[in-house]
């Protein structure tokens, strides 16, 4: 009887936290006393890389851009990851490398359902029938050529 009341019970507790929520955190999520910390027009990269850490990536056309991404997201059983907040930080710098501003971008994200149709792409439809016979005559021993 012990041994069937302990067993439920190891059940139930292995069912019940495998339903718990997983909590992530990707990126580089800043907190706002990090974001308050940096002076415009004093700080310089090296002091930015010192408070915020190394950017998520930099501007493809502007060196002097940074941006700082950061999700927290909560996963729940099998079911896909949800994003519960994020924040996207930018940086501006001057050419003398000194920060100029700072503001948190706003996510006007636009969700795009994805398509179920398929691009037919270009070749032969061959059965297994046709693979199998049609490589027949193909590989004959070459005729032996007159000396």
């Amino acid at each position: 009887m012990k041994k069937t009341t302990a067993l439920a019970l190891s059940a139930a507790l292995i069912t019940i936290s495998a339903c718990s929520p997983v909590r992530d955190t990707h990126g580089n999520f800043l907190k706002p006393h990090a974001i308050n910390s940096v002076q415009t027009n004093i700080d310089t990269k090296t002091e930015i890389i010192q408070k915020l850490g190394s950017p998520t990536t930099i501007a493809p056309f502007d060196e002097n851009v940074w941006y700082y991404l950061g999700q927290k997201t909560v996963k729940k059983g099998i079911f896909d990851a949800q994003v519960e907040e994020e924040r996207v930080v930018q940086v501006r710098f001057n050419d003398e490398g000194f920060v100029t501003a700072v503001n948190e971008v706003d996510q006007d994200r636009i969700n795009i359902p994805l398509s179920e149709e398929k691009t037919h792409t270009g070749g032969n439809d061959v059965t297994i029938l046709q693979q199998l016979l049609g490589n027949l005559g193909k590989f004959n021993t070459p005729h032996e050529v007159p000396r």
